[in-house]
């Protein structure tokens, strides 16, 4: 008889906690005004899996310009939210 294929044991029932991974649908950055004298605070908001999930993160101006200029390129982005990584699609070797 032969050996039965290996599958991928998956916790039940699957919540919206359980899922790992998500697809960005949407994001926005907002920039909130401090104390006199004090630098804003900017902050970027995910919008996962369809409004399945959200996130909302505080970045660095640094940061957001370089997010923004990913995300405004990137046509598959997906969200670690265990680990909080943005992650920008995929690319075969050799090419850039």
């Amino acid at each position: 008889m032969p050996a039965k294929p290996r599958t991928t044991e998956v916790p039940q029932p699957v919540t919206d906690d359980s899922i790992k991974v998500r697809h960005l649908s949407h994001y926005q950055f907002s920039w909130t005004a401090q104390e006199p004298g004090q630098a804003g605070v900017i902050t970027l908001q995910l919008v996962l899996d369809q409004g399945a999930w959200e996130e909302v993160m505080t970045v660095s101006a640094e940061d957001a310009e370089v997010l923004r200029g990913l995300l405004a390129h990137g046509s598959d982005v997906a969200y670690d939210v265990e680990r909080r990584v943005l992650m920008f699609g995929t690319t075969p070797v050799g090419h850039h």
